[in-house]
């Protein structure tokens, strides 16, 4: 682990992350509104709103990543679109 990534925590600016390697895989037509992730050298998944690409960053292990995408697979998630 590097010294960078001992001091990566959920919440922290986005833009102390740097600006490369973030991607926006479910962009889509929402206005330019998507959410960015950036694989961190550790395996964690870091996540950022993309229209706030300084704002705070969720931190999530490979292991948490996991489990929601099983569950959006699942249907479990789909409260959440239906607004």
């Amino acid at each position: 682990m590097s010294f960078i990534d001992c001091h990566v925590y959920n919440g922290m600016p986005a833009s102390d992350l740097g600006e490369q390697g973030w991607e926006s895989p479910w962009s889509g037509p929402n206005g330019g509104q998507c959410v960015q992730t950036k694989q961190l050298a550790d395996g964690r998944v870091a996540l950022r709103q993309s229209t706030d690409p300084a704002g705070p960053a969720l931190i999530y292990t490979p292991e948490e990543i996991a489990a929601f995408v099983a569950g959006v697979k699942r249907g479990l998630a789909d409260h959440l679109a239906t607004g």
